[in-house]
Order: C-alpha cells, then sequence, then structure tokens
C-alpha cells in the first residue's frame, strides 16, 4: 500500500520520520486483528502494537507524540477518511456589503508552558474538525518536519489532500489547550477547529461584530 507520505510535497516527504514510515507499515500489516476491538476508534501505533486509543483525536494525538515513538495515527476501521476542512469560497456579490469575518487573536506553542507566536486573523470554524495553519506559519513556528503526522484533510467540495499533523497547544483567554493541528501546504487561512473549540465556550455577537471567549 502506498504510504501517506508519499503524497506530501517531495521535499517535505523526504524529512518524515522513518519510524513513523514503519508504524504506518506495521499497521497495515496488524490492521485486520486490530478491528475487532478498535474499530471506529482513534489509534495511535508503535512498535507493533497499539498505544493509545479512544474517541478523541486530540487526546490520541497527544498521546502518541509525547510518546516519542512517531506512531501511526488513524481512526480504524475508516482510514481513508479525511479530517475535513469545512473552507468554501464564493464569489462576492458587489451588490451587497461584504460581510464581516469573525476571527481571533491566538497564541500558538510548540512546547506546552513556554510563550508561542502569536497570529492575527484565525478564524473560529466550528464545522472543521482540526485545526490548520498554511506552511509558512508552521515554518514561523519551526515545526520539525521529522515530529510531523501525515494524514488527510479535505474541504466541503475538495478533494482530500495530505498534510502534516502536529500536537501543539493554544494559549487563548489565560488558559492553554491542546491543539491538533495540520500543516497545510495549499490554502492561506488560519483555522481553529473543534479540537480546541470544544474545550471553551465562544459566544459569536454578530450585530456587535465581535467574538467573545468564555463569556
Amino acid at each position: 500500500m502506498k504510504s501517506l507520505a508519499e503524497e506530501l510535497p517531495p521535499e517535505i516527504a523526504s524529512r518524515v520520520h522513518p519510524d513513523w514510515r514503519k508504524n504506518e507499515a506495521d499497521y497495515w500489516t496488524n490492521r485486520d486483528a486490530l478491528l475487532g476491538q478498535y474499530r471506529n476508534l482513534w489509534v495511535a501505533f508503535a512498535d507493533g502494537k497499539v498505544i493509545a486509543s479512544g474517541s478523541s483525536p486530540v487526546e490520541v494525538f497527544k498521546a502518541a507524540h509525547l510518546s516519542g515513538l512517531h506512531p501511526f495515527v488513524t481512526l480504524a476501521g475508516r482510514e481513508d477518511e479525511p479530517s475535513r476542512m469545512r473552507r468554501v469560497t464564493f464569489p462576492y456579490d458587489t451588490t451587497y456589503p461584504i460581510e464581516p469575518l469573525p476571527v481571533l487573536n491566538v497564541e500558538f506553542r510548540t512546547v506546552s508552558g513556554s510563550p508561542g507566536m502569536m497570529f492575527d486573523r484565525v478564524i473560529p470554524d466550528t464545522g472543521a474538525d482540526a485545526s490548520a495553519l498554511p506552511w509558512p506559519d508552521c515554518q514561523a513556528l519551526q515545526l520539525d518536519v521529522s515530529q510531523g503526522t501525515p494524514g488527510r484533510i479535505t474541504g466541503v467540495a475538495g478533494s482530500a489532500i495530505v498534510t502534516l499533523g502536529f500536537l501543539v497547544w493554544v494559549w487563548l483567554d489565560g488558559q492553554e489547550y491542546p491543539c491538533r493541528l495540520q500543516a497545510d501546504f495549499y490554502n492561506p487561512d488560519r483555522i481553529l477547529g473543534r479540537g480546541v473549540l470544544n474545550q471553551l465556550e465562544i459566544l459569536f455577537r454578530g450585530p456587535a461584530r465581535e467574538v467573545i471567549v468564555n463569556p
């Protein structure tokens, strides 16, 4: 079976950690035996076994990355199902004013408890399964490609693309949240998805044109 990593840009694919490639291949060798126990659960597979599993991709992703084993992370039995990034572009009707877009200023951290980088114009997207930053932002964060986990994302009407997933932390309103971040090599939008949004309360005050975090 073709590795997910081979669908990344070549200069990125060459830097994916070899342990991840081995764990991916080993998962597919053992997949049928695993489905009886883990079907429809997120799993992290490394060293020939499942080292973490559960219904929350964020928690499994966190456990996977903290293990240091470069696990293959997937939704067992639904491996080809991409994380959905519900973005779609419509042409403006020039007879109407442009609708305001809710955005946040968000600090992304590569190390828990340590200051990170503040990014503006981050879209709080309740339709996105995971968060995403364009690749230049990920480079600014100095994310290590060899620590990334290849996976798929898709938009509302677009085809699935392969990205790299990273465990980072989001600092927002005086609190820190684990975040499953997708490096997006093709789109410029900064997206804060449900993996983080479901950990806090968000109030969208459309008429006042403001977003309130943990009101």
